[in-house]
């Protein structure tokens, strides 16, 4: 069967659902899980267009990292209290999907499990699809969508 389940992981409520999906099949297959949260790489001129907060100048993508550290930190201990004991994270930044899909490659996923929607931009689902169905056309491996 499965030997290693990639979970994405954004906080969203269809990633909570993806979670516990992903839990239930390593549980009964003993797979072993791996979470993976992206955050959107902010460029220089993104970054010199923001909004600063006197107290608290720093960077945006070390704020982003941060934060998508937290999020990743909350869907492993959902893991671990499914059940599920092999258990790694990961935070990386890039394009959601294609990140996604290189890191499933690299570190030889055989099933990539997701939320149907995420925390994404609307207008990014909008005009180029959701990043659930974009994994799917560039997947080499099995997709399930929750």
């Amino acid at each position: 069967m499965f030997t290693h389940i990639l979970a994405p992981y954004d906080g969203s409520i269809n990633a909570d659902r993806a979670l516990k999906k992903a839990a239930e099949m390593a549980n009964l297959t003993g797979a072993k899980v791996t979470l993976l949260t992206i955050y959107r790489h902010h460029s220089m001129l993104e970054a010199s267009l923001s909004m600063v907060r006197v107290n608290d100048p720093g960077n945006i993508d070390d704020a982003m990292q941060a934060h998508a550290t937290e999020i990743i930190s909350h869907g492993k201990q959902l893991m671990k209290d499914a059940g599920v004991e092999n258990v790694r994270a990961f935070v990386r930044s890039g394009r959601p999907a294609r990140a996604v899909t290189e890191f499933a490659k690299k570190h030889d996923a055989d099933l990539i499990v997701i939320g149907s929607r995420g925390l994404g931009a609307t207008g990014d689902s909008y005009l180029l699809g959701s990043v659930s169905h974009k994994v799917t056309g560039l997947a080499k491996c099995p997709v399930l969508v929750v």
